[in-house]
């Protein structure tokens, strides 16, 4: 994965010349790093693009909470199956050799190590590497934990996809998270959509920024980016 094998010391690509990535492009990004051969979870939301963007013979397995290996693409028009959908009840399709099982044994894949990579959303990634997706404290949201909780200590390769500020322009990656945790330190690598970061105990390791210099995410973001 290239997020995780990026030597030290090589310094950031700052890609200065466009704006922020698009999702679509991000989807296609985080993509490029997923080893071919993986068994990957793709969280519900934005995560779901990146199934659109995977390589045909690259070999890769996606994997549902709701029970199913070997999910294809999103569904559409006459593809549209209302029995077969992802964990986010979205229409999918189908590859060769797909197989169903009990959410109980889906479960059991996913904490037992099983899964080579997870993509999850997130509210807000720490520093070092905690994750908080699930609620934002407010008395008025739902919550929603799903499967995130057993995703986040049970993959192998936990990587998240998120904007890197809110509409308000507060910036996601904090040094301790203010909502409630999801795991702690669980993140092996941060895509967003002004650069891709690695969290660690040291500081926030940056590898690409798109739009943005390094120089300028340090005068937006509290945390030691180490460049």
């Amino acid at each position: 994965m290239t997020a995780a094998n990026t030597a030290p010391g090589t310094g950031p690509v700052e890609h200065t010349g466009r704006g922020p990535l698009s999702t679509d492009e991000l989807a296609a990004r985080i993509a490029r790093d997923i080893p071919p051969g993986s068994y990957v979870n793709l969280g519900i939301g934005q995560p779901t693009r990146i199934a659109e963007h995977l390589p045909a013979d690259a070999g890769i397995v996606l994997h549902t909470e709701n029970g199913m290996l070997g999910m294809g693409p999103a569904a559409a028009g006459d593809e549209v199956d209302p029995d077969l959908t992802n964990a986010g009840k979205v229409p999918v399709t189908e590859l060769p050799g797909a197989a169903y099982f009990h959410h109980a044994d889906s479960f059991a894949m996913m904490r037992g190590g099983h899964l080579d990579v997870c993509v999850l959303g997130a509210f807000e990634v720490s520093a070092g590497g905690d994750l908080a997706n699930w609620h934002t404290g407010d008395p008025d949201a739902i919550p929603a934990v799903g499967g995130a909780m057993d995703l986040a200590v049970g993959a192998r390769k936990v990587l998240v996809m998120m904007k890197l500020f809110t509409r308000d322009g507060a910036p996601k990656l904090l040094p301790a998270c203010t909502y409630p945790l999801t795991g702690t330190a669980c993140v092996s690598a941060l895509y967003t959509d002004h650069g891709v970061f690695v969290p660690g105990p040291d500081g926030v390791r940056v590898l690409e920024t798109y739009g943005i210099t390094v120089g300028e995410l340090r005068e937006r973001l509290s945390v030691d980016l180490l460049a």
